[in-house]
């Protein structure tokens, strides 16, 4: 799997020399771009030659263009009324992500596509549906329902694309997945792209790519040159907050900020205190927010109208900002590759950015695994003395404490905790205070 194939030879400097048609080239022009990203020159020639392929790409790297625009010229104009492609993404906001890239590439073509996801009621997807579709934008789950539902025929689809497998897999998408591979075309064209190449997307490729090319444009879960990535070591939660906000007190500098949390409740609760604290226009999104305050919130923050988004995961992937100054990791994600995702919201499009980390004594074994997989080390920045470091409740503090435990024993499974290290420390010093209680007896005597 994976020979060299002489399209990816030499450089290809422009979109001209793809072939495309002079639909997409304008709409191309009228994007702006003027030469192709890496994995643009390597994978649309290859698409464009009808070959399975299977895509290694960091966020941020021009990716969905380059299964975008080959599949554009693939499927050429409206047709019928069932659908010819399908893409699969993940969750609700790359599917928008994905079929917004769609619509600008198709702006001067004929072509109908829909996006598909859940959250919402599926009547006006269904109508749509109804009235003839040439490419379809997808979660699996939704898909899957509809195509139940007999809204769907799936005997004309001729390209099939997976996009964020490794996500994919995280989120346990594999069942819905197979159910797609059963009630599609076996003599179709599969894509599948994936920021980091794990085992069992390696398995899930050996399942339904017919002898694919492989591309890579940079090493497995790398992070972009563009992004600066820091780390400051912050001991608990108010602290985090205090030195959060300390940065935001530069405006000029942190203009764009985008703040990862994991969970929701903290993602709540930074929101309402930035907002007390008169930082600006802020939003906060999850997957517990609507999907329509959800794409508000990107909206205004994509136009400039909003300075700080607060965020769980749910938006570490497929939103396309080029111009993030900040992304500030609040706590340190325990699924590693989402740290190369969250970053990647920052340094896009050939723009520098800047990636902070807040770390807690807990976090740092986390850290640690992170720089494995990134194959680099992350600068530790020196915590500014104008901070004000406040003492953690009792808590948080037994939290880390049990957390540090847990990792212990992941490292060394005969550590018995730190409960039994105290009890062991304890026995010491009632020994040591026996010795010194025989002691003084003796001298008595």
């Amino acid at each position: 799997m994976g020979k060299i194939n002489p399209f990816m030879a030499k450089p290809i400097p422009s979109f001209e020399d793809f072939k495309l048609n002079r639909q997409l080239l304008n709409a191309i022009e009228e994007k702006g771009y003027r030469q192709p990203t890496p994995i643009q020159q390597k994978a649309i020639p290859l698409i464009l030659a009808g070959h399975d392929l299977m895509g290694v790409a960091q966020t941020g790297t021009g990716k969905t263009a380059a299964f975008v625009l080959p599949l554009l010229m693939k499927v050429k104009y409206a047709q019928g009324k069932d659908p010819r492609a399908l893409i699969l993404a993940p969750t609700k906001e790359l599917v928008l992500q994905i079929e917004e890239n769609v619509k600008t590439y198709s702006a001067y073509c004929d072509i109908r596509h829909i996006a598909l996801y859940g959250g919402i009621g599926p009547k006006t997807q269904i109508e749509t549906l109804s009235e003839g579709i040439d490419l379809i934008v997808a979660t699996p789950g939704r898909f899957i329902d509809l195509y139940s539902r007999g809204e769907i025929n799936t005997k004309l689809i001729k390209t099939l694309i997976l996009d964020e497998a490794d996500k994919m897999m995280d989120m346990g998408f594999m069942p819905q997945i197979r159910k797609i591979l059963e009630v599609i075309p076996v003599k179709r064209q599969n894509l599948l792209f994936s920021a980091t190449m794990p085992e069992r997307v390696v398995t899930l490729s050996e399942e339904f790519l017919e002898y694919p090319e492989v591309v890579e444009v940079a090493p497995q879960a790398t992070t972009a040159d563009t992004i600066i990535q820091q780390i400051y070591k912050v001991p608990n939660i108010k602290t985090k907050l205090n030195l959060l906000m300390h940065l935001l007190e530069n405006t000029e500098i942190y203009n764009r900020v985008m703040v990862f949390t994991k969970t929701k409740t903290t993602a709540d609760n930074i929101f309402k205190y930035l907002s007390r604290k008169d930082q600006g226009v802020i939003r906060v999104i999850h997957s517990n927010k609507g999907q329509n305050s959800r794409i508000n919130a990107v909206d205004e923050f994509k136009e400039g109208n909003v300075r700080v988004l607060v965020s769980t995961d749910v938006a570490s992937r497929g939103l396309d900002i080029t111009m993030v100054s900040h992304v500030i990791n609040f706590d340190v994600p325990t699924h590693y590759e989402d740290y190369v995702h969250r970053i990647g919201r920052t340094g896009r499009a050939n723009n520098e950015g800047t990636a902070i980390t807040f770390c807690n004594e807990a976090e740092v074994y986390h850290i640690k695994k992170i720089e494995q997989l990134i194959r680099t080390s992350i600068p530790t920045k020196k915590f500014p003395d104008t901070v004000k470091v406040e003492k953690a409740d009792v808590e948080e503090r037994q939290d880390v404490a049990r957390e540090i435990d847990r990792q212990k024993r992941l490292e060394d499974p005969d550590f018995k905790g730190a409960f039994h290290e105290k009890k062991r420390d304890f026995s010491k010093v009632q020994k040591g205070g026996r010795k010194n209680t025989q002691k003084i007896r003796r001298k008595k005597k």
